[in-house]
């Protein structure tokens, strides 16, 4: 039975999106309203703003703008690990609330300029999280370094040990591997203890390397892999075992930045306003490429994925109670979103998606 007939109509809890970008100023009031437009009341959000946040009040004053922009929606705050960030500031950011602590290493994405070099550093730190169960969210890549073979394509792959090493020396600290692109990362995933997950976006349930390579809308950091790396994130999608969930890694930007002309062009793909109408459509494609049968597709699987395994990872509950409904219709995804000086093209602009229909506490 194709999803459309099985899932048109099916009823959820709201989703939760366990990786998100949300920027400041005009971006962020244009973004931040489309969060529950993708079926999505709960998000993780990234601290990569510049400068950086660092401390728990520069995380509860980011807070406080997001939730003026939509009060509605559950913001886990996170921190930017940075060299001001000592066990000391842990220990503060824990009693105020904050979930994680966000590694970047330096310079391989959007505003990670001021990230990691080398963790050993930070081994004190990761004491502290470990002993009072704030989680570390790891961009998993090496920065390219041509004298030893790294580039963007095998950046993450090069990453795994480190991966690997971290939960060695830390076994209760709580790890995210965020945004997996290759089937090597979700091995490696799998072959870690429960305290190491993964999250995977909606865009790389689609993109190869060929889609990422010539399209500016689709050009993003992790970059899209080959074939074989995608179905893995579909199987780890579905696998059902609380391992991986959805992180969407929606990274707006405005238009002029994704044109080119001026200098590089920016990296991330922007799916907020669609996330969970996406990764349905991306399961159906996997369907037609006979990755998967339709079959592997559950609603406890999809509950699972879009939100139930993130929350229970996470130590959150969603009081709330919303539900949303799935409906194949005939809705297509906008050409663009658009604010004060501010224009953001969305993934799979003008193509057919799902829609969703929110419910109220049951």
């Amino acid at each position: 039975m194709p999803l459309s007939s099985k899932f048109d109509g099916l009823e959820l809890p709201a989703s939760a999106d366990c990786h998100v970008h949300l920027r400041d100023g005009e971006m962020m009031k244009t973004v931040v309203p489309t969060i529950r437009a993708g079926g999505v009341n709960t998000v993780y959000v990234m601290p990569n703003l510049v400068p950086p946040l660092t401390s728990a009040s520069d995380a509860l004053a980011y807070k406080d703008r997001l939730r003026q922009q939509d009060p509605s929606v559950n913001y886990l705050m996170t921190l930017y690990l940075h060299e001001t960030i000592t066990p000391a500031v842990i220990k503060e950011a824990k009693a105020q609330g904050i979930i994680g602590v966000k590694s970047y290493p330096a310079g391989v994405t959007t505003n990670s300029s001021s990230g990691v070099i080398s963790y050993e550093p930070f081994y004190p730190v990761f004491s502290a999280m470990e002993q009072c169960g704030m989680v570390l969210n790891l961009h998993g890549e090496c920065p390219s370094d041509h004298s030893k073979n790294i580039t963007i394509l095998n950046g993450e792959s090069k990453f795994l040990p480190t991966l690997k090493s971290l939960h060695a020396k830390f076994p209760k600290l709580k790890i995210v591997l965020e945004h997996c692109t290759t089937k090597e990362a979700v091995e490696a995933v799998k072959a870690c203890g429960d305290n190491v997950v993964g999250t995977i976006t909606a865009h790389h349930l689609y993109l190869t390397v060929d889609d990422w390579a010539d399209d500016p809308f689709s050009y993003c950091k992790p970059v899209a892999k080959w074939p074989i790396d995608r179905e893995a994130l579909v199987e780890a999608a579905l696998s059902g075992t609380g391992k991986f969930f959805l992180g969407s890694d929606s990274a707006p930007h405005d238009l002029s930045a994704k044109k080119g002309g001026r200098g590089k062009t920016a990296a991330g793909v922007f799916t907020q306003p669609y996330v969970t109408q996406l990764v349905l459509n991306a399961f159906e494609l996997a369907i037609e490429r006979k990755v998967i049968s339709a079959n592997a597709v559950t609603p406890e699987i999809l509950e699972g994925f879009l939100g139930g395994y993130g929350r229970k990872f996470y130590g959150v509950s969603d009081s709330s109670g919303e539900r949303i409904v799935l409906r194949k219709g005939e809705e297509i995804v906008k050409d663009s979103f658009t604010g004060e000086g501010v224009e953001v093209i969305p993934f799979r602009r003008g193509q057919g998606t799902w829609s969703v229909e929110w419910k109220g506490k049951q």
